[in-house]
């Protein structure tokens, strides 16, 4: 089993939690591991679901008969039966000293039912895929040409046959969160929504081109995408608009949640280095290491992209209090100033960027105009060190 990096313990010394995150991302797995001593309940059981579904109060008379030798109840999937949130609500103010983690692969039921998550009384976490610490100890030694082409879903990475196993989940979530819970009402139009979200991933989003690519009228594109969102699948980059001597683009950009998603919704089995679809993907691997990154380590930090109107771009646009840094990716081994002009396009707003160019470089080094180069691997140990932010 890997080991994950998310820490809840000091949270739970406080309030409960509720822990979001995709399916197969790991979550029960882990919660298993580090809490053995929590009672479990796993809503994803048919029968358990019934009884509890039918009865919501069965959830008291279960923690009334177990609170005596457990403090701590973890329920699994909660957004199966979100109105289990009305009686978690009252077992809180009833007893101060439980504890509840709640686990959910969907936010969207959650949304409808127009709970705030309890008033405050529940603390957020975002569960990932692996990242970085992670997948790169010695023990586990995974290459980077390996996350490109499989991404890093526990349980893809240890497969036999990654690519098929890919498939079957991307089919699994359309069955699943999709069809079961009739968020749309065509799965054949949602498939190709998918589909041409999958080749313009790392991509500013046009609602129109994207629309007539899928067939699809642009209103519903938008309701995809949120769908995207409130599942928990994909994101939405914002763009940076503080630049002022440059009028920056508003439209975001989208990201899958996990880079084999992408592969395999467009049937790519592998991608070569010095490849496009080499370097989208090494794109879509820093920026899900940097979200993750804030989910975890940095919750105040502001993550965008920027693109002014005369095409200037960076990939990256983080800011921390009065610290900014501009991060450019490329798959070149020896990017030039004409690769990374959009740092110095930047710069001429904010003098004090902090300049970073992402590349396959051998060493890190600094170039004359102030632009760092630096390997991805030697990024990524900075990042999550603490060293860059």
């Amino acid at each position: 089993m890997y080991s994950r990096i998310l820490d809840i313990k000091k949270t739970l010394i406080r309030k409960s939690v509720i822990i979001l995150g995709p399916r197969q991302t790991g979550k029960s797995t882990w919660l298993r591991k580090y809490f053995p001593s929590a009672y479990y309940i796993d809503l994803l059981q048919p029968q358990l679901f019934r009884e509890i579904s039918s009865n919501p109060e069965q959830l008291s008379e279960i923690i009334s008969f177990e609170k005596n030798k457990h403090q701590l109840f973890i329920i699994d999937e909660i957004q199966s039966i979100p109105i289990l949130l009305n009686e978690i609500h009252r077992l809180i103010e009833e007893n101060k000293q439980i504890r509840f983690i709640l686990t959910g692969s969907s936010a969207r039921k959650l949304k409808r039912t127009g709970s705030n998550l309890l008033g405050g009384r529940l603390s957020r976490f975002y569960f990932h895929p692996l990242v970085y610490p992670e997948y790169s100890t010695k023990k586990y030694n995974i290459s980077l040409e390996k996350i490109l082409n499989c991404g890093t879903i526990p349980f893809i990475l240890d497969s036999a046959d990654p690519y098929d196993d890919l498939s079957d989940y991307v089919g699994l979530y359309l069955k699943e969160e999709i069809q079961a819970e009739g968020l749309s009402r065509s799965i054949d139009n949602f498939s190709r929504f998918l589909q041409a979200a999958a080749l313009c991933q790392s991509e500013q989003i046009n609602f129109t081109q994207l629309g007539n690519d899928a067939q699809i009228p642009p209103r519903t594109i938008i309701d995809y995408f949120r769908i995207l969102e409130d599942t928990l699948v994909g994101h939405l980059l914002p763009g940076f608009i503080k630049s002022t001597s440059r009028k920056a683009m508003t439209s975001a950009k989208f990201y899958f949640f996990d880079i084999g998603i992408g592969n395999a919704l467009i049937k790519r089995k592998r991608i070569e280095p010095e490849t496009p679809e080499f370097g989208k993907n090494l794109e879509q691997l820093i920026f899900l290491e940097l979200l993750a990154y804030k989910d975890y380590r940095c919750k105040d930090l502001e993550l965008s992209y920027w693109r002014s109107t005369s095409k200037f771009e960076v990939d990256f646009v983080l800011e921390l209090g009065n610290k900014i840094l501009g991060i450019e990716v490329k798959s070149k081994k020896n990017p030039a100033p004409k690769d990374y002009k959009g740092l110095f396009a930047l710069a001429e707003d904010i003098p004090k960027l902090q300049k970073i160019c992402i590349c396959r470089c051998s060493t890190a080094r600094t170039t004359k105009d102030g632009v760092t180069l630096m390997p991805v691997e030697k990024f990524l140990k900075m990042l999550w060190k603490d060293e860059l932010i």
